[in-house]
């Protein structure tokens, strides 16, 4: 009698647990609209959305995924002082943000220096404006991809253009593949730097898009003179926002002058959040590589939900800055939110 009243009150309370359990968290609170958002908002965890399945006996427990949701932005950014110098050690607090003018409903995440997988494209302008210099390129590309993919989870593919873009190793952390791709590539024909751009974020870098965040970026090569594209330069970024990649380009352009070529490059690199550089000689090209690797590996990253977040297909900016106006923020100017299979 004794024992069958302790099992009684034993299923009781693991009822009582699982019916709490169940009980629905309190939403967060939502910061004033038009304002921007502090570090301290939206600090409350967000309600998970799945549940991991039981591992079965007998095998490892696989490691912990940060996964990001329909309705969450992942946000990658990178902050330097005046002199390009990257600034480590910030908080959330930090900063303020504002998705399509409006403070986010929600803070998920905030990570300094992260370990996210890469996504890296390399995409070098093989067209005959470059001949002189290509083995330089070669030579840089292949240094920086040894050096860059150090994970099992990194990986890059390698793509060179003259009026159209060729694709000579596809997605892999195979760093002797990797390497056969860049010397694959010959010099020779015209310059079809926007098309480059777009088809390398279309078919590569936006299927890329999966439920766990990486660092997706495109070092693009060039002396940025397109004269034989099919799409616009907008319509390039934009392809680029919508494959939430990064575009960091380094310059071919060797004399002491910019011109238009120099302010394509610098005009697609703001916008994506990225970076372009201006090597004085082709032997220096390697130091451009050190800077991208280097801006690779001092990131840091925010997921967030927006407010008024709606899936219908529309350009959403966004506006992060620093409290210390001082330091620079280099970010992607927003995103494309995805669109319902309704629309």
């Amino acid at each position: 009698m004794t024992r069958k009243l302790s099992v009684l009150l034993y299923a009781a309370a693991f009822a009582a647990a699982s019916l709490y359990a169940q009980q629905p968290a309190a939403p967060p609170a939502t910061p004033q609209a038009g304002q921007p958002a502090p570090a301290q908002a939206a600090q409350q965890p967000a309600p998970a959305t799945q549940q991991p399945a039981a591992q079965p006996a007998g095998q490892e427990a696989a490691p912990t995924v940060l996964r990001v949701n329909v309705n969450e932005v992942n946000l990658i950014f990178t902050v330097t002082d005046k002199h390009g110098q990257y600034i480590p050690n910030l908080r959330q607090s930090d900063f303020a943000l504002l998705d399509d003018r409006k403070a986010p409903e929600h803070v998920k995440s905030f990570h300094q220096q992260i370990n996210l997988p890469l996504r890296v494209g390399i995409v070098i302008d093989t067209s005959t404006s470059i001949h002189s210099r290509f083995q330089f390129e070669q030579q840089s590309a292949t240094e920086f991809l040894l050096e860059i993919l150090k994970a099992r989870s990194d990986r890059a593919f390698v793509m060179g253009f003259k009026e159209t873009p060729t694709v000579t190793q596809d997605w892999t952390n195979n760093l002797d593949a990797l390497e056969t791709g860049v010397n694959r590539l010959s010099p020779g024909g015209g310059t079809a730097l926007y098309d480059a751009v777009y088809v390398a974020c279309r078919d590569k870098l936006l299927t890329e898009r999966g439920p766990e965040p990486v660092r997706k970026a495109m070092v693009l090569i060039s002396d940025g003179n397109d004269n034989v594209s099919h799409v616009y330069q907008d319509e390039a970024i934009k392809e680029c926002q919508r494959a939430e990649t990064i575009i960091y380009a380094i310059s071919t352009n060797w004399t002491p002058s910019r011109g238009k070529g120099d302010e394509a490059l610098t005009q697609m690199a703001e916008e994506t959040g990225g970076q372009v550089f201006f090597p004085p000689s082709v032997e220096e090209m390697s130091n451009s590589f050190h800077d991208i690797e280097e801006a690779l590996r001092s990131q840091y990253a925010l997921i967030y939900t927006p407010a008024d977040f709606k899936e219908d297909g529309a350009f959403r900016p966004i506006y992060l800055y620093c409290h210390d106006r001082s330091y620079m923020v280099r970010t992607r100017k927003g995103y494309f939110a995805p669109k319902s299979p309704s629309q």
